[in-house]
């Protein structure tokens, strides 16, 4: 398929999607950056082996999976033009990312509770890690509850139909690889202490 076919809105529409995904894959591979940095942090001698990630963060992966369910039934309502439907999974959708923020921070909690800290004389490598790791992709989640915002603002200005909603499509897509993304990430963290 040639790139340049189409009309001006078709190709507008590609390079936007086309800079979205450029933009997943930097946070891809910065995020196994510091991945890869975590596997080799582990033959360190202070390097800690033996510990629990925190109950928070394993609740913050149904959560967040759930909001992906609720994006997805908004925009299905948004296909069939049903406006309440849609506003409804929108809402939810926003109550869940902010839910799922507070869990981490709740994990972050358990995890200091259990006297590991993550700067200063009592803290831990690993422990900094985990903090780092799990810290940037809540900033990323706070990205995504920005565009959820703007979305349920154009929502409401009826800026979307049932067969235009570009914004929207761009913000679930953004949305469904942070939630990907913990996935992979509390697994990662699970599997390999």
């Amino acid at each position: 398929m040639d790139l340049t076919q189409g009309t001006q809105e078709e190709k507008q529409i590609r390079a936007k999607k086309m800079m979205l995904w450029f933009g997943i894959v930097s946070l891809v591979m910065t995020f196994a950056g510091w991945t890869s940095a975590y596997i080799v942090s582990k033959s360190r001698p202070d390097w800690l082996n033996n510990f629990d990630l925190p109950d928070a963060f394993l609740l913050s992966v149904a959560i967040i999976v759930l909001s992906s369910f609720t994006l997805i039934l908004a925009k299905n309502a948004l296909k069939k033009d049903k406006r309440s439907q849609t506003t409804l999974f929108l809402g939810l959708t926003l109550v869940l990312g902010f839910l799922f923020i507070y869990n981490q921070f709740q994990g972050f909690n358990e995890i200091i509770g259990s006297g590991y800290h993550f700067t200063g004389p009592t803290s831990n490598i690993t422990m900094t890690f985990i903090f780092v790791i799990a810290f940037m992709h809540v900033l990323h989640v706070i990205v995504g509850l920005i565009c959820l915002l703007v979305v349920i603002y154009n929502h409401f200005k009826q800026k979307y139909t049932a067969t235009s909603y570009l914004g929207f499509e761009l913000a679930a897509t953004f949305w469904h690889f942070v939630d990907i993304l913990w996935i992979l990430l509390f697994l990662f963290l699970y599997f390999f202490r």
